[in-house]
């Protein structure tokens, strides 16, 4: 026999952000407290709104299921004496397992034998564990933030203000915080009543009759049905944000979306600012026309019927006529403000008690900028570009719009510099140096941009790791691992001729002008450690077997670029329909590489060959040498690959003839000498002894 469970914990309102989480988790707890209990169920539905959590589980048996288990105790050594009487360790095990010392038994366990014991558990009825266990599970629950209310111990994410438990039709009787369970529940805040839960079954349906839609994939359906009505219905195009969406599903109850429109005067505005202002603000969809310009209208969703809708949406146009006046005011000051004197009072703001001022940063930035440029050989005009992109790169902190809007940081910068004479790529690097802000987001379209925003990032990283503040675990409060990973995407992207040493030797040597806490060589050591991983969880995202990034990244990954290609060529030679012939390639690989490691010099007399065999492998490694190296020249890395196949049959040949390690000093050192020269080439691609058949 089964019947449905049903725990719904009801809250003031949680932060939309937390939601979803907290469903999830809830959701994981009840799954995994009902499967130890041996409780078997079907199936298990989460539910949330901004007031509440809720979980029906399906299907929940009556009883636990009985269980037998076995459980192994000491070695026959221990468990008997040599009369064969019991041990007081024996004892001990029959006592801890709730059995008679007559029931235990030996058992063999790889060559050994142990007493083992049988115990049965006769499973219980399921509704005199679930008070406990729901009480614990509601408890046990984390948050990202917490609060205490009243004079209640407990620390949840809001004060809980009811609770419905129910198994079958019949009440789970606990309390928390002073608040009993029961079986009813609580409607829309506004529109709705209580709602008596006769059965779980039921529960979606009762809460909708008061105005909550507690599924979430159905609120959400809602939402977009109601955005895309009046995309329909205006000929519209609603910028729609998924990140948004999520927030505004968790802020309501019961969606319904509406219009509302603005003075068209505000368009003067730069449309990202009126955009920002929307949505960080007041959770506005923004309205473009068919071209993706911003038109004089927005969308919201209201937490409510259709009842006086248009007073719901003149109400929300006021409010943001004062955001939007707020913003159009600050934008007209800033017009005030010259760059110059925007860079000098960047003096004033301090970036680290550390690292000193932004106006440190922007200088180290230019000086850090100028050196990548020149290390590139970019021509002058670039550079020109460049030293001018960083040296006013940050001066847009200091405007009123960005203090307002701090995301839009760059974004207002390439608008007034342009405003004030700025060439094109030098206002688009102010914005773009930035890049990439986040993962998965594009990076600098041009190549001031990216010089800019590679000296910005290898400056904090180096900055932050000079000072000791070198990310552990999941512990990165300045983003680092961030910042790491956008120097990689932009090397990858801009295929730049640029080592990742030769960065941040770069920023160490701007950066010992000041005067280092740490040690250079320490500095440099930590750098490369960090930025292996950031390679390395690069080239995973990119779908590349564990043991081939292995193989790679074991010979080197200081040119990002150059190890993709590397990467690709080695997983496209281990795919199904090469693998076994590249099996047989890459033994013959790793016997030359292992024996090279033997070696104590690379010079080849070729008077010292006496078995034909040796002549022929190292002839053919000469007359391949310089297709192989062409190859890696233009990091064609697949010929490269299969030019050092084409010497597998001349090393089979040479190991089934040569004795490599000849009593011959001379003759042996000569023969690992070949080698060594050979696994000196294999080396420029992969250790093949890292891939796993």
């Amino acid at each position: 026999m089964t019947k449905d469970l049903l725990l719904e914990i009801g809250l003031e309102e949680v932060p939309a952000r937390f939601v979803r989480a907290a469903m999830n988790q809830l959701k994981d707890k009840i799954e995994k407290w009902l499967t130890e209990s041996r409780i078997t169920f079907s199936s298990v539905e989460a539910f949330a709104t901004p007031r509440r959590l809720a979980v029906l589980v399906n299907g929940v048996a009556e009883k636990q299921a009985d269980s037998n288990e076995e459980a192994k105790g000491p070695s026959r050594k221990i468990a008997q004496d040599e009369s064969g009487n019991w041990s007081k360790a024996a004892l001990g095990f029959a006592r801890s397992q709730g059995v008679d010392p007559e029931q235990l038994y030996f058992q063999e366990l790889a060559g050994v034998e142990y007493v083992y014991a049988k115990k049965s558990n006769i499973g219980i009825a399921t509704a005199d564990l679930l008070a406990d266990g729901l009480s614990h599970l509601i408890t046990s629950m984390s948050f990202p933030k917490n609060m205490r209310w009243g004079s209640h111990e407990l620390r949840y994410i809001r004060p809980i203000r009811w609770m419905v438990a129910l198994f079958g039709q019949d009440v789970i009787p606990f309390e928390i915080t002073g608040v009993s369970t029961g079986n009813v529940s609580r409607g829309h805040r506004f529109l709705g009543e209580d709602a008596i839960i006769a059965e779980p079954s039921l529960y979606k349906e009762r809460l909708r009759e008061q105005n909550v839609i507690v599924d979430v994939t159905e609120r959400e359906a809602l939402i977009l049905k109601g955005i895309n009505d009046l995309m329909k219905e205006k000929n519209w195009v609603i910028a729609i944000k998924e990140d948004l969406i999520e927030e505004v599903l968790f802020l309501v109850e019961y969606p319904n979306a509406l219009f509302g429109s603005f003075d068209p005067s505000f368009l003067d505005i730069p449309q990202e600012v009126l955009i920002t202002s929307m949505r960080e603000h007041q959770r506005y969809f923004p309205v473009l026309d068919q071209a993706g310009k911003l038109l004089p209208f927005f969308v919201t969703v209201r937490n409510g019927d259709l009842r006086s809708i248009d007073v719901v949406a003149k109400g929300n146009e006021k409010v943001l006529r004062a955001r939007l006046s707020d913003a159009k005011f600050f934008f007209q000051e800033d017009h005030k403000l010259t760059i110059e004197h925007a860079v000098t009072k960047l003096e004033t703001i301090v970036y680290h008690e550390a690292l000193g001022t932004v106006a440190d940063k922007v200088r180290r930035t230019t000086t850090i900028a100028e050196a990548i440029a020149n290390k590139l050989q970019v021509k002058e005009v670039e550079v020109q570009n460049i030293s001018r992109a960083a040296a006013i790169c940050k001066f847009d902190l200091v405007s009123l719009m960005v203090n307002e809007f701090p995301e839009l940081q760059g974004v207002m910068g390439e608008d007034y510099a342009r405003k004030l004479g700025e060439n094109d790529s030098v206002a688009k690097a102010v914005n773009e140096h930035y890049k990439p802000r986040f993962s998965g987001d594009s990076v600098p379209s041009e190549l001031t941009g990216a010089v800019v925003s590679l000296a910005d990032k290898v400056d904090t990283i180096v900055g932050c790791f000079s000072i000791g503040i070198v990310p552990t675990g999941s512990q990165d409060p300045y983003a680092l691992r961030r910042q790491a990973a956008g120097i990689v995407s932009i090397l990858l992207s801009f295929d730049l001729d640029l080592g990742l040493d030769e960065l941040y030797d770069i920023a160490i040597t701007v950066h010992e002008q000041r005067g280092l806490k740490r040690s250079a060589d320490d500095v440099r050591k930590d750098l490369n450690d960090f930025f292996a991983l950031r390679v390395k969880n690069w080239l995973s995202e990119k779908s590349y077997r564990y043991d081939v990034i292995d193989a790679v990244m074991t010979v080197g990954f200081n040119r990002p670029a150059f190890i993709e290609s590397r990467a690709a060529a080695v997983q496209a030679n281990t795919s199904d329909d090469a693998k076994a012939e590249f099996k047989l390639t890459v033994e013959a690989f790793n016997r030359v590489s292992n024996l090279a490691s033997k070696a104590t010099s690379t010079t080849v007399d070729t008077s010292l060959f006496a078995e034909p065999a040796e002549a022929k492998l190292y002839e053919a490694w000469l007359a391949q040498r310089d297709v192989f190296n062409e190859a890696i020249e233009r990091r064609d890395m697949n010929a490269a690959v299969v030019t050092l196949a084409s010497l597998k049959p001349e090393i089979v040949a040479y190991f089934d003839s040569v004795m490599v390690m000849a009593p011959e000093e001379n003759v042996k050192n000569n023969r690992l000498a070949t080698l060594s020269a050979i696994a000196s080439d294999i080396a420029q691609v992969a250790d093949f002894s890292k891939l796993v058949w």
